[in-house]
């Protein structure tokens, strides 16, 4: 009897551990939940479609990339494109997201007023919108979460650098724009008014000879710049909205043979910029967060999703980057 017992007794632990957690089972303690990347299945919860201005602006791809991993780990897959700078190629863009159904949309839209009716067409869709860097300034197209640099902070800190750069000889410069993008507007405006306070005080004004257009890119940078001197042969100082217009101001330059009378500001602190402070083509980059706002943008939407109320705007300040900080940033060559 005693051995009976014991046999009956095994069989119930068999069958009460047959039960429980199989090791072997993705919902064990070692998988908790049976999760991968935060889905039960192991397929994707969804779609993110994201679409930016310009993929080989390394800005834009650390932005797109950056939001393809973090949506990665809360189980979402992404569609990433490219707008090559043109509202046209946007708006098909947010269209394919739409037929597609995605769970969500990010924008790093190419026109701050253009983009507007694309974004209402989500809206109806009831596909959440969210905007990293441009702002959408359609005052009916709905955007849950935005979240970009304070502009016009940067921009402050880029017109100290050119005060910084020039001291008390002043000079005339002219500035690389990109009239419509509103970031870049901000950082214009920042700008000036750090040049139009120093001016104020200063014995030698630093004058704003001219706005040329560069589009936000190397080659037209060339070209503005060569504009810019065609109108005033004596500049002796840029202010480029970006990084790539900046560079392509010191490629016009150096083409020249003025390269080493002209001061060169940048924006955005991207790999390229900061290489080219460390190698003396330009005095500062004021550098943005593009990792910092996919992250932010990411850890939003999932908030919106699971219910929670989302603030709708987010602004990171930028900060000087010169020659004392390249020299000691590791990333450099």
């Amino acid at each position: 009897m005693k051995r009976i017992g014991f046999f009956t007794l095994l069989f119930a632990l068999t069958l009460f551990v047959g039960c429980g957690a199989d090791p072997a089972d993705p919902g064990t303690e070692g998988n908790p939940g049976g999760e991968t990347n935060g889905n039960v299945t192991g397929e994707p919860k969804g779609t993110i479609g994201i679409s930016v201005q310009n993929l080989t602006n390394p800005f834009f791809k650390l932005i797109a990339d950056k939001v393809e991993e973090e949506a990665a780990k809360h189980g979402y897959e992404t569609l990433k494109r490219d707008a090559q700078q043109k509202v046209a190629n946007q708006n098909t863009q947010v269209k394919e997201f739409i037929v597609k159904g995605v769970a969500a949309i990010i924008l790093c839209p190419a026109d701050t007023k253009a983009i507007g009716p694309i974004i209402k067409e989500a809206n109806e869709k009831g596909i959440p919108v969210f905007t990293i860097d441009t702002v959408c300034e359609d005052p009916e197209a709905k955007v849950v979460f935005h979240v970009g640099t304070n502009n016009f902070q940067g921009g402050e800190v880029a017109g100290q650098a050119m005060i910084d750069a020039l001291g008390e000889a002043g000079g005339k410069i002219a500035i690389l724009d990109f009239k419509d993008v509103d970031s870049c507007i901000d950082r214009v405006k920042g700008f000036t008014k750090a040049i139009d306070a120093h001016n104020e005080t200063a014995a030698n004004k630093i004058v704003v000879t001219g706005s040329y257009e560069c589009l936000g890119d190397k080659a037209a940078g060339q070209n503005a710049t060569r504009d810019a001197f065609n109108s005033t042969p004596d500049l002796v100082g840029i202010f480029a909205i970006n990084d790539p217009a900046a560079l392509g101001a010191r490629a016009a330059l150096e083409a020249d043979g003025k390269a080493d009378a002209v001061t060169i500001i940048g924006f955005d602190g991207q790999p390229e910029g900061k290489q080219g402070v460390k190698d003396g083509q330009l005095f500062d980059t004021p550098t943005q967060s593009p990792g910092k706002m996919a992250i932010e943008s990411v850890a939003a939407m999932m908030k919106y999703f699971d219910g929670e109320t989302v603030e709708p705007t987010m602004f990171i300040l930028t900060e000087s980057y010169r020659k004392e900080k390249a020299d000691k940033d590791p990333s450099l060559k």
